[in-house]
């Protein structure tokens, strides 16, 4: 196992002053149990409160990501943010291509990649999410969609920009049920795979879809899940920092 980067996606979560209690939280907890010697921890708030959270980040080892950009760095797109905008206030990484995107606002791959470049352009590392249906899943076409959503990815990718992929099965996010380690294993090893065949070992490959406290440690003891992107259990300190603790556990036990 790399060193693990875990992210937290709040979502549309949080006002104002439950944000700036969330993030002292979990700096308070993160720094009694000495978590910022391994690994990567980023939080990606609501745009609205990037600038809170931010200055709560001051000396601490936490990074600071966006739930979104858009594919241009300005212009005329009304309610939309630009990769450019989220560096200036501080942003480190961005999440392109969520399963929330793609099926809500009916994001393509070739959106994803636009977005993908832009983050680049704009220093930022971008979050690259991929991931099967239910229906997918069950018509036994979980390789085809996953080599689909990364075919372009990996024949544009540059060694020299840093990426993470995460791979989300849509059955499992905000479900409450995250895949069977054994589904995580297929899956993560064909990523594995797939990456290094097209020059991306040096690729992050981490899980998302309802990681919670109570099933982090075994989803870290699979091969090749290199962190996670959490959803709802990322919306209480404690138990955003004890998947944090699992991961450092994990990382600690393979090295």
């Amino acid at each position: 196992m790399t060193k693990p980067i875990i992210v937290a996606n709040w979502k549309m979560n949080t006002l104002a002053d439950q944000a700036r209690r969330l993030v002292r939280r979990i700096v308070e907890l993160s720094a009694e149990q000495h978590l910022d010697s391994v690994g990567t921890v980023v939080l990606c708030p609501p745009f609205v409160n990037i600038s809170i959270v931010r200055s709560e980040l001051t000396d601490t080892a936490i990074e600071l990501g966006g739930q979104n950009c858009w594919t241009e760095p300005y212009g005329a797109y009304t309610g939309e943010v630009s990769a450019e905008m989220l560096r200036a206030v501080g942003c480190s990484y961005v999440i392109v291509g969520h399963s929330e995107r793609r099926t809500i606002f009916g994001e393509d791959d070739e959106i994803v990649l636009r977005k993908m470049l832009r983050a680049w352009e704009a220093s930022l590392i971008p979050i690259v999410c991929v991931g099967e249906t239910l229906h997918q899943r069950q018509m036994h076409q979980t390789w085809d969609v996953l080599r689909r959503q990364l075919g372009n990815i990996a024949q544009h990718q540059d060694r020299s920009r840093a990426w993470v992929c995460a791979y989300e099965p849509v059955w499992a996010i905000g479900t409450g049920i995250a895949a069977e380690p054994e589904q995580i294993e297929q899956a993560h090893l064909y990523l594995r795979s797939f990456l290094d065949g097209h020059g991306c070992s040096h690729v992050p490959l981490i899980y998302g879809g309802s990681v919670n406290a109570n099933n982090a440690a075994e989803i870290f003891a699979v091969p090749n899940v290199d962190g996670a992107l959490v959803g709802t259990a990322s919306l209480v300190a404690e138990s955003f920092v004890a998947i944090i603790r699992a991961s450092h556990d994990a990382h600690r036990t393979t090295t």
